[in-house]
């Protein structure tokens, strides 16, 4: 796997290094030695999947809040999407940043989001499958989350929502708090 940082610190972008042959290929998509070589957080509690049946479909920005913060690895298996993370943190240099990347099954890239983000994401394709794994439970009544379209992050959506839950739609402004 190749670990790739990105600008907000802890944030990594995982891509997979393939073994091809005439069969197709073989990648390995986690591997606690190697996460815990870069200083991430490798225990695994839930695994979860999101499947969005139009492209333009918005969920976020969501975490849990403390104590039950998760460390997240997010990955696209069918489809693809627009990814973007918020770094909550307010000790990090980054406070109040975003980050974006797109996942998408072909070029089977994960994100690895760290505890104190929120995370968000938009389909850019129909029937588009993510893959979440946690390193916590889910804790009813933790979680949290923030208006997609808050000004104070100026995230650059890539294709108007074509759906979004109306819980998603009452989340609070970052700058009103939680």
């Amino acid at each position: 796997m190749i670990f790739r940082p990105t600008p907000l610190a802890g944030a990594y972008v995982i891509e997979p290094e393939r073994v091809e042959d005439d069969r197709g290929f073989f990648a390995r998509t986690f591997c606690r030695k190697d996460f815990e070589a870069q200083g991430l957080v490798s225990p695994i509690a839930q695994c979860n999947v999101s499947f969005n049946h139009l492209e333009g479909t918005l969920r976020g920005l969501h975490f849990q809040a403390s104590p039950h913060e998760e460390d997240k690895l997010v990955r696209c298996t069918q489809g693809a999407l627009f990814d973007v993370i918020v770094d909550l943190r307010p000790a990090s240099e980054t406070y109040g940043q975003h980050f974006t990347t797109e996942l998408t099954a072909d070029n089977r890239r994960q994100l690895y989001i760290p505890k104190g983000f929120a995370h968000g994401f938009q389909t850019l394709a129909d029937n588009t499958e993510v893959f979440y794994q946690m390193s916590t439970f889910y804790a009813p009544g933790f979680g949290r989350g923030y208006r997609y379209d808050d000004s104070a992050f100026n995230i650059a959506w890539p294709l108007p929502v074509a759906k979004i839950s109306e819980k998603d739609l009452a989340l609070p402004e970052f700058s009103k708090g939680i």
